[in-house]
């Protein structure tokens, strides 16, 4: 692969790594995706061999190479994997790499970012999802810590996940005022189930339960009933992370209608069908590079992030839904599971009518 030219915020420093995190993608994930697939898991060896070409913490070190790891991530194959993989470093260990203590930093975070253990961050709740304020998983006041009750869904990473970054209530009200973060780890009285979805499969999402478990003090992240905040300022990389996941997905669906074309003499149809995915593609990209630079830069960019994943979510899914119809039954498998995949796009990090709620709000209405 050639080094395409640098957009910025990208530098050709990031699109000669973009080459390497290819390669690796290609080389040590890709073949694996059909297996992965098929077993609704992949192994924990993933995760380490990713820490070891020290791509697992790029986030923490250099928002923009996470950016190009990101979209190169979108060609292993299988959308469970890029999202379990995504999930761990990129929204379960960042709250705890902004907010957490020194001794919190050392027993989860450094471990987290060489795959000795796994994170992932529970908030959805049956009854709460979009509306974080309805969150009812309850963190009463003991001697020495919390006792915590409740339950959590569709938690990506749940079923393998050694901590849980769980958002609880600590009042009775709950609420905006009245939620907190505990860092639980696994033990007596959490269990996971697998769930099955339509697509994701080789992710492991859970259904978390905890009956009465008892979290130390020490394991408040942040300062307890301002959890809230702490939702919030995750959500803004999360949304980031699945517009970049977007545009490379769609790039790999259009590159590979592209091949499968190729020696043929596709009709006016066809042609328009690709010109309209190319364009979809771009301005995607457009939209998500601009929120990218106003984030690195440390600029408020809440409505710039929030029209980055309406315009590419439910666009993804279009996409590569023209992209198989254009092929039709010479659709290669992972183009089906592409789309099956993309589907999740609309909902999860808040749903697109809650973005349209943000953004509309964000304009004074």
């Amino acid at each position: 692969m050639s080094a395409r030219a640098a957009v910025p915020p990208f530098t050709q420093e990031h699109e000669r790594l973009r080459g390497e995190m290819r390669a690796f993608v290609e080389e040590r994930l890709r073949p694996h995706a059909d297996e992965w697939e098929e077993a609704q898991w992949f192994p924990n060896d993933a995760f380490r061999w990713v820490a070891d070409a020290g791509y697992l913490g790029l986030g923490f070190t250099d928002a923009v190479a996470a950016a190009v790891w990101v979209e190169e991530l979108a060609r292993c194959g299988s959308g469970g994997v890029a999202a379990g993989l995504g999930a761990h470093s990129g929204i379960a260990l960042p709250p705890i790499a902004t907010f957490g203590t020194e001794d919190q930093k050392e027993r989860y975070l450094a471990p987290g970012l060489r795959a000795e253990l796994i994170a992932a961050l529970a908030i959805t709740e049956p009854g709460a999802g979009s509306d974080v304020a309805g969150i009812r998983t309850h963190a009463r006041r003991v001697d020495g810590g919390y006792m915590v009750n409740g339950a959590k869904t569709f938690i990506t990473g749940g079923v393998r996940a050694d901590i849980l970054v769980t958002a609880v209530k600590t009042t009775e009200e709950g609420g905006h005022r009245g939620l907190s973060f505990l860092i639980v780890e696994r033990g007596p009285g959490v269990s996971a189930s697998p769930l099955r979805k339509l697509g994701w499969h080789a992710s492991d999402t859970a259904e978390i339960a905890f009956a009465d478990v008892f979290v130390p003090e020490e394991n408040l992240l942040g300062a307890e009933h301002q959890g809230f905040y702490l939702i919030m300022a995750n959500f803004q990389w999360e949304r980031l992370l699945m517009s970049l996941g977007a545009v490379g997905a769609m790039q790999v669906c259009f590159e590979q209608t592209l091949a499968h074309l190729e020696g043929r003499s596709p009709g006016q149809a066809t042609r328009h069908a690709m010109a309209r995915v190319a364009t979809t593609i771009q301005a995607g990209r457009d939209v998500t590079y601009a929120a990218l630079r106003r984030h690195v830069a440390g600029e408020e960019a809440v409505r710039e992030v929030t029209m980055a994943k309406l315009a590419t979510q439910r666009a993804a899914v279009d996409a590569i839904g023209v992209c198989a119809d254009v092929l039709g039954l010479d659709a290669p498998p992972e183009l089906e599971r592409a789309l099956r995949d993309a589907r999740l796009g609309p909902i999860g990090g808040g749903t697109d009518e809650i973005m349209r709620e943000i953004l509309g709000r964000s304009l004074g209405l």
